[in-house]
């Protein structure tokens, strides 16, 4: 199987001298990186170009690979180049020159460990999940919050390479640019070879001789910023609105994670939420309970700055002879749907008045005797009756026997 084209790979000519090398992987690298590409194939892409820089920033890989041979191998294209494995092997027991473990594995399994490569310096941000506090309203209509949050941004003097000044990393002088290194540990094989990541370098392949004071070579900076964030109607307690690329910008600059905004809403003194529908209690007199009245209901929507006149209050008819617990409903004064707020539509729930009628507990001498004259009227001198079971029944045996009927 013939070698990649190398220098096609990393975009140079033949003649490229070391430092065009160099720049043009650094280049590369932060184009096809799988962080930041979003091509299906870009590790695969990724892979090649580190394998490329790999062979062309070797003088002696290099030499082997224009001359034709595979300069991945231990030999250099040299058939008979792997024989001197088993060499080590056949003397490691006294004292040879030891073998690597790579070698080994490739001899049983028809296969070589490959190196890792360099990382890339440029990664992409973590995401950031920040809480914010609403108001029934806030959150039943929605809003448009400012939300201030710590996070990390782009060093505006280095723009995120890390250095200082027009100063570009330099190949480590441990790994050559690798990223990892051979390690050497005695046993009683010999001389075992294991890869390990470059103590020097960190294994990005290069170092920053020179790092940006501001960002001490992180590329980002410690921040505090202010997004306006709008909060869809008809968010509740537990909800989270996804802002994609607004939160911390990555290491070397990198992309920025997302941003998840949960929502808290906070107690009303009126209105009581249950899902898409709200749920408030009006007190009656006990006069009015018996003879039918009108009752203006203030709106949630009355606390918008905006609100129309005519959704400030909702005029509420109540039924003579109304009892305490009775529960009257105004259709479209609830919570508008989530759900349908994204298809683009807007339904809303109910509003729920429950009626507390009240009971006067001070009477003067005329109210008095009109009551007294009122009982007299209504035969209910005798006094309070005792409730039956049958009359006693609960809410659920009522919806029982009406289903069952």
């Amino acid at each position: 199987m013939s070698s990649p084209d190398y220098y096609t790979i990393l975009g140079v000519s033949r003649d490229a001298t070391a430092e065009q090398i160099k720049k043009a992987y650094r280049k590369m690298a932060m184009k096809v990186h799988p962080d930041v590409a979003t091509d299906p194939d870009a590790e695969e892409k990724f892979k090649q170009v580190n394998e490329a820089y790999e062979v062309l920033s070797d003088p002696d890989k290099r030499a082997v690979y224009d001359r034709g041979g595979d300069p991945m191998s231990r030999g250099g294209g040299d058939p008979f180049g792997n024989m001197g494995g088993f060499s080590g092997f056949s003397s490691s027991f006294g004292g040879g020159e030891g073998f690597d473990i790579g070698d080994l594995f490739g001899a049983m399994f028809g296969g070589a460990t490959a190196s890792r490569g360099p990382k890339s310096r440029v990664r992409r941000g973590q995401d950031q999940l920040i809480r914010t506090q609403l108001s029934l309203s806030e959150a039943v209509f929605g809003v448009t919050k400012a939300l201030r949050f710590d996070t990390y941004a782009v060093c505006q003097v280095c723009q995120g390479s890390g250095a200082a000044g027009d100063k570009e990393p330099v190949t480590c002088p441990q790994c050559h640019g690798r990223g990892d290194v051979i390690v050497v540990q005695r046993s009683i094989l010999g001389e075992i070879r294991t890869s390990q990541q470059c103590p020097t370098c960190q294994g990005f392949g290069n170092i920053i001789p020179e790092p940006c004071p501001e960002c001490s070579g992180q590329g980002r900076v410690a921040t505090s910023r202010t997004l306006n964030v709008k909060i869809p109607a008809g968010v509740d307690t537990g909800n989270r609105v996804h802002l994609q690329g607004q939160a911390e910008v990555g290491p070397g600059g990198g992309p920025a994670g997302d941003l998840y905004v949960e929502i808290q809403v906070m107690a009303h003194d009126v209105f009581r939420r249950d899902r898409e529908n709200l749920e408030m209690v009006v007190r009656v007199p006990m006069s009015l309970a018996a003879l039918g009245t009108s009752v203006d209901v203030a709106t949630l929507e009355s606390e918008l700055p905006d609100c129309p006149e005519d959704r400030r209050t909702v005029t509420l008819d109540v039924p003579a002879g109304t009892q305490s617990g009775a529960r009257l409903v105004l259709k479209g004064y609830g919570v508008p749907s989530l759900r349908a707020n994204r298809r683009g539509e807007n339904p809303r729930g109910d509003l729920g008045v429950t009626l507390l009628v009240q009971t006067p507990t001070k009477l003067d001498d005329d109210q008095r005797d009109l009551l007294a004259q009122l009982a007299r009227l209504r035969g209910e001198e005798s006094g309070p009756q005792v409730v039956t079971k049958q009359e006693g029944k609960g809410f659920f045996d009522r919806l029982k026997d009406a289903f069952s009927s």
